[in-house]
């Protein structure tokens, strides 16, 4: 990847984002935009005034970054992502991660929506991602190494950092939600799987399926951040699902599930 790209992006904020490191970095993903709420924001930039990131092309993300303070945690909020089938370059895909790396901060929440493949699941669920099964082939860690990005072969035992992970599940447990811990299959989209595909993946152990957040959780691991990953169920897998899929019915799950989420997020951070 090209430094001198994300050395642009981060001219582009305020120095007051690098004064004070962020307590959270937050990326929603799919219908996760409104989930940190409304209130005193000490910065807020569209990402098209972000060199190098580029506005966000999917509905469902808003394509803002927001730094706030709540609960006396200051976070670090980043409205919708980038992914890799928009063919844009991992540079965008992992600048979240990277600018917030840049920022001191430790600890990042990951968010998306998916497709359920396990039984157990349906729309409206959360999975609190336990492990993940990278399906694309792909991984932004290749090319050269640079030393801040951690070693050339980086330990991918426990991406999802436990501790981080029960403050989620405590979360959801006073909030009285369905929720369970999963693992998350990546794949690169964009076209939905295929039925056969999700047997696939059901049988090497994958409980929901989405086309992000796993490049995002392995370049923050490999940089040394604390990673919590957090999915809204938004509809069931193809085969699964008794209709075809389509990515309305995404945003429209992630409507109905917006209290919610933002319940969940709120009580994630009054916990860190």
């Amino acid at each position: 990847m090209d430094s001198t790209i994300f050395d642009n992006a981060a001219g582009c904020l305020p120095d007051e984002c690098f004064k004070t490191p962020p307590d959270l970095g937050i990326i929603l993903g799919s219908g996760w935009g409104d989930a940190i709420g409304s209130g005193r924001d000490d910065v807020r930039i569209s990402y098209s005034d972000i060199k190098g990131l580029g506005g966000a092309t999917v509905a469902g993300h808003a394509g803002e970054f927001v730094m706030f303070e709540r609960d006396g945690k200051r976070v670090a909020a980043w409205c919708g992502r980038r992914h890799r089938y928009e063919g844009v370059g991992w540079e965008a895909v992992v600048m979240p991660v990277e600018i917030l790396r840049r920022m001191g901060c430790g600890a990042v929440l990951l968010t998306n929506a998916s497709g359920g493949i396990n039984a157990a699941l349906r729309p409206g669920d959360f999975v609190i991602v336990r492990d993940h099964i990278n399906l694309s082939g792909d991984n932004p860690l290749v090319g050269e190494r640079r030393g801040e990005w951690g070693e050339r072969f980086p330990d991918m035992s426990e991406v999802y950092d436990r501790r981080l992970s029960e403050l989620l599940h405590a979360g959801a447990n006073r909030l009285a939600l369905r929720a369970m811990d999963g693992v998350y299959a990546y794949s690169t989209g964009p076209c939905y799987e295929t039925p056969a595909e999700i047997r696939a993946y059901r049988a090497q152990g994958a409980d929901i399926v989405g086309m992000s957040t796993v490049p995002e959780a392995v370049f923050a691991k490999a940089c040394g951040f604390k990673v919590a990953g957090l999915s809204l169920v938004s509809n069931l897998a193809a085969g699964i699902s008794p209709r075809p899929l389509k990515h309305e019915d995404v945003v429209e799950a992630a409507a109905r599930a917006k209290p919610l989420m933002k319940d969940l997020i709120d009580d994630f951070i009054s916990r860190l």
